[in-house]
């Protein structure tokens, strides 16, 4: 009698790499284009593929975000004339879905476009506008957000994934861009903009992970 064991343990594969590419920022400074990189961002990747068509995945992403309002279409920012640039650091993790298989165990070339999703916390920095000029507080703060990235990747050999993706960040905060004062006392005199509005930024790039792991053990036993 034969005895087979199947190890149907697909969360073997893993990826790592590296992120490269821009970033631009959505708020009450600034131009307000989505799509519209003006600053560097790179990072690193890790990604768990529990199935052909999901994956778990963490990032850490450091960039930085500016805003010039004369950039803007805006007529009353380009009158104002302020700008800002700050220093960010993003933590995310979350759920990449594929919208075709996606199997490393198989052969051949593999594309498909790929949606990412889950939560997001942002390091940055502290500042406001005191007449018209950028005054550091020289404290910092965690911004959460939700990214929404679409993307599309392709295998480009047996180990290595390429990609190239567009991530807005949704955030819960009003303060990346010193329209509100981290300070409540500087609040008053020093908060401007709409506060109905939560700011935004944009990551757009490439990604180029190394694929290991072991793949399925389909094994029997006479």
């Amino acid at each position: 009698m034969s005895v087979f064991c199947y190890n149907f343990n697909y969360s073997q594969i893993y990826e790592v790499g590296v992120f490269i590419g821009g970033s631009n920022f959505i708020g009450d400074v600034g131009a307000t284009n989505y799509i519209s990189p003006n600053q560097p961002a790179v990072g690193v990747i890790l990604k768990w593929n529990r199935s052909s068509r999901h994956s778990y995945r963490v990032s850490v992403i450091y960039a930085k975000l500016e805003g010039i309002d004369v950039k803007s279409d805006d007529p009353r920012r380009k009158q104002r004339g302020y700008s800002f640039e700050t220093n960010l650091l993003e933590i995310s993790a979350g759920m990449e879905f594929t919208f075709f298989d996606f199997d490393l165990h198989t052969e051949g070339k593999k594309m498909t476009p790929y949606l990412y999703t889950g939560i997001t916390a942002a390091n940055h920095d502290n500042f406001y506008f005191n007449n018209g000029t950028q005054t550091n507080e020289n404290t910092n703060s965690w911004a959460y957000g939700i990214p929404m990235v679409l993307g599309l990747k392709t295998r480009l050999t047996k180990s290595f994934i390429l990609a190239i993706e567009i991530g807005a960040r949704y955030t819960f905060s009003d303060g990346i861009d010193g329209s509100i004062p981290d300070n409540p006392s500087l609040q008053p005199n020093f908060s401007f903009g709409n506060i109905n509005n939560n700011d935004w930024y944009t990551f757009s790039g490439i990604t180029l992970t190394y694929t290991f792991g072991q793949n399925p053990c389909y094994c029997g036993y006479e």
